[in-house]
C-alpha cells in the first residue's frame, strides 16, 4: 500500500517541485499560461473524456450527488471551525468548500486509478467547478452572474461534452487527436504552475492559517465517510470520493477573494499553506479509500 501511494504522489511532487525551484530563480509570470491552461487547454481536456467513447454518465451519476454532498457538507462544518479561529465565514467556507481538484486531484486521479477512475473524478471536478462559479460568488457577497457563466470556457466544453456523449456523437480520429494532446498540456502545467505560485507562501499568522488550512481536508475527509455509505459507492467510486475529500484548497479562491475584495491576504495564506498541508492529508485520503476498496 505504502509503495503504491509513493508511486502515486511522486511524479506529482516532482512537477510541483520542478516549478518551485525554477520560481525561486527565475521568477517567471505565470499570468499567461495559466489564462492559456483554464481558456484552452482545461476546456479542450474535460471535452475528450467526456466525449469519449469509453465515458458513460450513468456509470457515473453518483458522483454528482458525492460532489454536491462533499461542497455543501464541508461548508456546514467549516462554519463553526471559522468562528472558533476568529475568520469571517465568507473568508473560511471557499476554501474549505471549493478544493484544488484541478492542479492536484485530476493528475492524483489518473495516476492512481487510470482513465477509468480519472473520468469518473472529472464528473466530480466538473461538478465542484459550477458550484465554485455560482454558489462560491454567492459567499463571497456577490450574485452570481449568469452571463459570465455561459461564457466561461470550462462550462461551455462541459456543456459541449456531455451533449455530444449523450447524443452519441464522436470527434473523428484526426480531430480527436490534437484536441487531445492539446488538452493533455493542462495537467502538467497545472502541477507546474502550482510549484510557481508556492514561492509566495506568507508565513506571518502561520500557525491559524495552518489551522485554516487542515480544514479543507478534514472536513472533506468527515463528508467522504458519512456520504460514501449513504450513496453506496462501489470500491472504486469509495476510493476517488475519498481522494477528492482530502484535497487541499484550490487556488482559484484566492482569485476570487482578490476579485471580490474578501481578505485576499488571509485566503492567499490559507490556500498556499494548505497545499503544503496537503502532503500529509492526500496521502491519508488515498489510504483512505484504497484501504476500503481492497476491504469491499
Amino acid at each position: 500500500m505504502f509503495e503504491r501511494i509513493l508511486f502515486i504522489i511522486l511524479p506529482v511532487l516532482l512537477i510541483v517541485l520542478t516549478g518551485w525551484l525554477y520560481a525561486r530563480r527565475h521568477r517567471p509570470d505565470m499570468s499567461a499560461a495559466n489564462k492559456l491552461n483554464m481558456d484552452v487547454c482545461v476546456p479542450l481536456l474535460l471535452f475528450s473524456v467526456l466525449a469519449a467513447k469509453d465515458f458513460h454518465l450513468a456509470e457515473q451519476w453518483k458522483m454528482l450527488p458525492a460532489a454536491l454532498g462533499i461542497v455543501l457538507l464541508s461548508g456546514l462544518l467549516a462554519w463553526p471551525a471559522a468562528r472558533l479561529l476568529g475568520y469571517s465565514p465568507r473568508t473560511l467556507l471557499p476554501p474549505s468548500m471549493f478544493n484544488n481538484c484541478g492542479n492536484m486531484g485530476l493528475p492524483l486521479a489518473l495516476l492512481a486509478f487510470g482513465h477509468g477512475g480519472f473520468n469518473g473524478f472529472v464528473v466530480l471536478f466538473v461538478v465542484s467547478n459550477l458550484l465554485h462559479f455560482t454558489l462560491g460568488a454567492v459567499i463571497f457577497g456577490q450574485r452570481a452572474s449568469l452571463k459570465e457563466l455561459a461564457r466561461n470556457p470550462i462550462v461551455l466544453a462541459t456543456l459541449a461534452g456531455f451533449a455530444c456523449g449523450l447524443a452519441g456523437l464522436h470527434l473523428p480520429d484526426w480531430l480527436l487527436l490534437p484536441v487531445k494532446m492539446l488538452g493533455d498540456v493542462s495537467i502538467p502545467l497545472m502541477l507546474f504552475a502550482l510549484g510557481v505560485r508556492m514561492v509566495d507562501v506568507h508565513w506571518g499568522g502561520w500557525g491559524r492559517s495552518l489551522l485554516a488550512g487542515a480544514v479543507c481536508p478534514l472536513t472533506g475527509l468527515i463528508a467522504a465517510a458519512v456520504l460514501t455509505p449513504l450513496l453506496r459507492l462501489d470500491s472504486n467510486q469509495m476510493a476517488l470520493v475519498f481522494l477528492f475529500g482530502a484535497l487541499p484548497p484550490a487556488v482559484l479562491n484566492f482569485l476570487m477573494a482578490e476579485r471580490y475584495v474578501q481578505e485576499p491576504d488571509k485566503m492567499a495564506s490559507i490556500v498556499l499553506v494548505g497545499n503544503l498541508v496537503s502532503l500529509l492529508f492526500v496521502p491519508l485520503g488515498l489510504w483512505l479509500g484504497l484501504s476500503r476498496a481492497l476491504v469491499l
